[in-house]
């Protein structure tokens, strides 16, 4: 049922006043998270305190509401970690057979697969972002990358690695709050299929997947201390975690400055690095572009999980012929999107995780109008309560322009233009990232020219944000570097 109703004014919003528009009836997901009141690490296979007694909330970003409270995490508690990963190496794991451990990793990918809907409420809950993403995305591509690396664990030695592959241990491996389940996946499939144990820190405004993650650890029957969950603050936490003499392995997704940071601390050390930084990836489009498609995609690259993708499209580069018509059809097609409850299935942008990012996404917002870019955003009011804010577009963007150079990590598109694919090659290059990449053309040569002269890692071909399990992701220059999924993802945890 369709019905028109009246909206009221919102906190952060974008200076709209009220108006009517048609609001679609809500069907809310009434799927229960069965959130407990408090949390403590999972180490050595068991939900344990902090050693400091300390914990700290966990909150809805949609609502600010309290979903729970979380133990905070300390550098005694790294070494428990640790140390339980490291007798779990030594005593259980890497002397099982391949094709037990992966019985084990296919236990999770089962597991994963049948709690879906209640991973898919929580990491929405505590994500903010659409509950349609966390169902149709997150989860499915989360099992699904347990299932294929469990394919892996017997088949190491027929992999081109050399004969007898080594695990190199115990990793350490820290995860962003944007995509909080995928991100667990992509680290521990691949670790524990190749024979190490774990020490997991999410990121802590989005700990409860990783926690219900442990739960399905223990349900898996996991020998204890294989996987060890470690929550609280990254400055102190998880910077314990990966200076811990007792990590072999360091795999670090996050922002491009903390990479640097660790990159300069572990030198030297010995220490296995990957890091999956930043992006400013570009999405072209030439003249010969199937343009409705091209516009769906441009809508996919950017403002999927609210823009807070480190591969987002968030430079739009259209050729000059075309770009009044582009501009046209995305902002007739944005004025279809639906923002509010991420619990409701029919909304398209749910909330900005936290309020740090918030601030962020706005000031570079207003650093664009300062600079002479020109804003636009679809007629919306926001919701009174959590961190919000609108999909928006600028025009007229300069490449020296601020938003068309760094990572925004938020729904904001900035629109340039070029003439010869040439002029398009030189602009998408243009940073200091080298992540991700569109082109959008009917012409297959091009396709494969423009592939071969765009600095990044990964180019889709008239298309945007497609991943697969088997197929390699990573970057290049400051967005790191080393590869997961596919067999490379696989080698990162290998002593090759």
């Amino acid at each position: 049922m369709i019905k028109e109703q009246p909206l009221t004014a919102a906190r952060n919003g974008n200076g709209v006043k009220p108006s009517k528009r048609l609001a679609y009836a809500t069907s809310r997901e009434s799927t229960p998270a069965n959130i407990a009141p408090s949390y403590g690490h999972f180490i050595g296979g068991a939900f344990v305190p902090s050693s400091s007694g300390e914990t700290f909330e966990t909150t809805n970003p949609a609502t600010g509401e309290v979903l729970s409270r979380v133990a905070t995490g300390t550098p005694e508690d790294v070494d428990r970690a640790v140390a339980a990963a490291r007798k779990a190496y030594e005593k259980y794991w890497q002397p099982l057979s391949p094709a037990r451990r992966a019985a084990y990793v296919y236990r999770i990918a089962r597991a994963i697969s049948e709690r879906s809907r209640e991973l898919a409420v929580l990491e929405t809950l505590d994500n903010g972002k659409p509950i349609k993403e966390s169902r149709d995305f997150d989860v499915p591509m989360s099992s699904a990358h347990f299932f294929y690396y469990a394919g892996w664990a017997d088949k190491l030695d027929y992999a081109g690695f050399g004969p007898d592959p080594r695990p190199l241990g115990v990793a350490g491996q820290v995860i962003p709050w944007n995509f909080p389940l995928m991100m667990a996946a992509w680290k521990l499939a691949p670790a524990l299929a190749a024979g190490n144990t774990c020490v997991l820190k999410p990121a802590s405004t989005t700990p409860l997947s990783a926690l219900l993650l442990a739960e399905i650890v223990q349900q898996a029957d996991l020998p204890p201390g294989v996987v060890n969950v470690l929550t609280g603050a990254g400055s102190v936490a998880g910077a314990a975690l990966v200076a811990h003499p007792g990590i072999d392995k360091v795999a670090f997704t996050g922002s491009t400055e903390i990479g640097k940071d660790l990159q300069r601390a572990l030198a030297g050390t010995g220490k296995h690095l990957t890091l999956e930084l930043g992006g400013k990836a570009a999405n072209i489009v030439f003249d010969d572009a199937p343009l409705d498609q091209a516009i769906e995609g441009i809508v996919n690259g950017i403002f999927f999980n609210q823009g807070e993708v480190c591969c987002a499209g968030s430079r739009l580069l259209v050729q000059e012929s075309i770009a009044d018509l582009v501009v046209e059809k995305l902002k007739r097609r944005l004025g279809t999107l639906r923002v509010g409850d991420p619990l409701d299935k029919n909304t398209d942008l749910g909330a900005i995780n936290n309020a740090a990012q918030l601030e962020k996404i706005q000031e570079l917002a207003e650093a664009g109008e300062a600079e002479g870019a020109v804003r636009w955003s679809p007629k919306c009011v926001l919701p009174s309560h959590g961190y919000w804010f609108p999909p928006t577009v600028f025009t007229n963007v300069s490449p020296a322009h601020r938003i068309a150079r760094e990572e925004i990590f938020g729904p904001v598109l900035s629109v340039l233009t070029f003439r010869t694919p040439e002029e398009a090659v030189a602009k998408a290059n243009n940073t200091t990232y080298g992540l991700s990449a569109g082109v959008w053309t009917e012409k297959g040569s091009r396709i494969l020219w423009m592939a071969g002269q765009l600095r990044a890692g990964v180019v889709w071909a008239n298309s945007f944000n497609r991943f697969d399990p088997t197929s390699p992701f990573g970057g290049y220059r400051e967005s790191g570097f080393g590869r997961e999924g596919g067999r490379p993802g696989l080698a990162a945890y290998l002593d090759v």
